[in-house]
């Protein structure tokens, strides 16, 4: 199992304490920390002596610190990926592994996350995928009486809670370390749907989430760079062929339109930068589309059913 820290002791801590409630205890944990500003807290290796904790001199993202910390991993069927901001239930890790063993011919699996404080409404369902190349989370906001009942296949798993078969995860590479963090969890998804893995969500695998503890919510700044960059990046690496050019008039207008949004809310010139940066890095974008999809084994078909393809939020 793998944490990104990054100035997130106190939340850290919790989510620590409710691993070491776990009903499923065949596992290890290794904590990244992301060359973070504040030490660890005096007690922390005594209080938490079953995890490793591997100091980076640099912050690498939540996607280069996922692929770092995975070499500190021993040989492993599965890695689990938990934020520290996300807060399990006992039995959220037997419930993925169980569920996992139960569905072979599924390769991710995404655990139900309730907002943290108000248990009773869903932070998420797993990710979805429009064919404009916009992503959400599925049922973010609504009660969790709303939810899915049983598993039920879903794009993608958001990465704040969910298990990956460890030889599928190394095959395309883990994540795009120039993503640095947000929309790499769809991302890493996509190219392994194009490889024929699919995702399952597991309801029963619950997590309190706050969301963005350690970035300054989903609004800040970073987030917003991040974010509206990683979309274009997402959609030019993954779309196939045929979808890319048939849908890329919608991804433009949805580019337009979230420029103009954001820039109504006074937020316009780091969307701009976003977007810039995103045509900027297009080469290497490209160059890493051509390797993707001449490994690509789905058909266009297959692609299309997963993507969500109707104007209100799933």
């Amino acid at each position: 199992m793998i944490i990104v820290n990054y100035n997130s002791w106190e939340v850290l801590r919790r989510c620590l304490d409710h691993l070491g409630k776990q009903t499923w205890r065949n596992f290890q944990v290794v904590v990244i920390d992301n060359a973070s500003t504040h030490p660890p807290p005096e007690d922390f290796a005594t209080r938490y002596p079953w995890i490793s904790l591997v100091q980076s001199s640099i912050n690498l993202g939540f996607a280069g610190g996922n692929n770092r910390a995975l070499r500190a991993l021993t040989s492993c069927e599965w890695i689990a990926l938990l934020n520290p901001d996300a807060f399990p239930e006992p039995d959220w890790l037997e419930q993925l592994v169980e569920t996992a063993q139960a569905h072979p011919d599924y390769t991710m699996f995404g655990s139900r996350q309730v907002i943290a404080g108000v248990p009773h409404l869903l932070d998420g369902e797993g990710d979805v995928y429009h064919i404009s190349g916009l992503v959400w989370r599925s049922g973010h906001g609504r009660p969790v009486s709303e939810g899915a009942r049983e598993p039920r296949e879903i794009f993608s798993p958001c990465a704040a809670a969910a298990l990956y078969r460890a030889d599928a995860f190394l095959r395309v590479g883990g994540f795009d370390e120039d993503f640095f963090c947000y929309v790499e969890d769809v991302d890493l998804g996509f190219r392994l749907r194009l490889l024929g893995y699919k995702a399952l969500l597991v309801p029963s695998s619950v997590v309190h989430h706050v969301g963005s503890a350690t970035t300054g919510g989903g609004q800040s700044d970073f987030a917003l760079y991040h974010g509206h960059r990683n979309l274009i990046w997402t959609y030019v690496k993954n779309m196939p062929g045929v979808l890319f050019w048939s849908c890329l008039p919608l991804h433009l207008l949805l580019n337009l339109v979230t420029l103009a949004i954001f820039a109504w809310r006074g937020k316009g010139p780091t969307v701009f930068r976003a977007k810039r940066d995103a045509l900027r890095g297009f080469p290497k974008m490209w160059e890493k589309r051509r390797l993707i999809q001449r490994d690509r084994v789905v058909s266009t078909r297959h692609i299309w059913r997963a993507l969500y393809k109707g104007w209100g939020r799933q």
